[in-house]
């Protein structure tokens, strides 16, 4: 796992496009080389030169099959993409993880390089090993003018990562609400889960996206929709302490008994310690007397005792 919290592509393409040293191991010729360095820093004349001479392959690859185009479009130099284009570079190459130049423009949200891609046949067919796709990097990043960009070229809004990750995944997990709405806007699913049964819903509410929990939730998705392992969104709210995303989540009753998993919301809460969530879960109706499934009541969970005062009285309340 590279940056990313679950989901990341190529976590090496930093080193491939910002070492030059990297080049002078592998075959190319000297010339070559310079090539890459020209594509990476924008030195057009110097790229142009290369090119010209007769002596440099404008297809010409890294030993990761790195391409002077993928380069170019990567550091969003758009005069050398054009470059490389009109004298005959090959647009939809892939590198040897999947990835291709509209990839790598689509992931740094070089939308000018991405639309010049298009006029010259680039492709949003090609994945990566892992599943990718420009459409599902460019929501991963939370670069909307590319999402857009790649709609309207025909990217399948319903594109997943081989663990079933959709782009509408990615975006919620970064919190990215632009993005979100043109997905759902353009037909995006909202429960589609991973294949872990994790939706779009849990991922925001346990990265404490309390605006796109917001809007997923008017948009239909499952308020109690549970992971493989019987979590929900609340649940993982509750765990982390993100009260604005509880109170969103609240709006819409979800469930606050015991879970699949053996434990509610309530237990969650106590054992993270926080009183404000504790405070909420009880005020939506929580009830302090369930016990989980190891027969424990959330009060023998904590020694706090303000949150011990706070399910004392909500029992005696109950109880009259």
């Amino acid at each position: 796992m590279a940056v990313w919290f679950e989901h990341s592509w190529d976590s090496k393409l930093g080193i491939v496009f910002n070492t030059f040293s990297m080049y002078l191991k592998h075959k190319e010729t000297p010339l070559a080389n310079a090539a890459f360095w020209a594509a990476r820093r924008g030195n057009l004349a110097l790229l142009k030169l290369l090119l010209n001479s007769g002596r440099v392959d404008v297809d010409c690859r890294d030993s990761h099959g790195t391409t002077l185009l993928m380069v170019a479009s990567y550091a969003g130099h758009i005069a050398c993409v054009r470059e490389l284009v009109l004298q005959g570079a090959d647009i939809n190459l892939q590198r040897e993880s999947g990835t291709t130049a509209l990839f790598f423009a689509a992931q740094q949200g070089h939308n000018d390089v991405v639309r010049f891609l298009f006029e010259f046949g680039a492709s949003t067919e090609f994945r990566t090993k892992e599943g990718g796709t420009a459409l599902l990097a460019a929501s991963q990043y939370g670069h909307m003018q590319v999402v857009e960009t790649l709609l309207k070229h025909g990217a399948n809004i319903h594109d997943q990562l081989y663990d079933g990750a959709t782009a509408l995944f990615l975006a919620a997990q970064g919190g990215y609400l632009d993005v979100i709405r043109l997905l759902l806007s353009s037909g995006a699913k909202v429960n589609q889960p991973r294949q872990d049964g994790t939706a779009p819903l849990w991922i925001a509410s346990q990265m404490g996206h309390s605006e796109v929990v917001r809007v997923m939730l008017l948009r239909g998705a499952d308020r109690d929709a549970a992971r493989n392992d019987g979590t929900t969104a609340l649940l993982k709210a509750a765990n982390k302490g993100y009260n604005n995303v509880i109170k969103e989540l609240l709006k819409f009753s979800p469930t606050l008994g015991i879970l699949k998993n053996g434990t509610s919301a309530l237990h969650a809460a106590v054992l993270s310690g926080n009183i404000k969530t504790v405070t909420l879960l009880l005020e939506a109706g929580a009830d302090p007397a369930l016990r989980n499934k190891a027969n424990e009541l959330p009060a023998e969970l904590t020694k706090n005792e303000h949150i011990l005062r706070l399910l004392r009285s909500k029992e005696g309340r109950r109880k009259s």
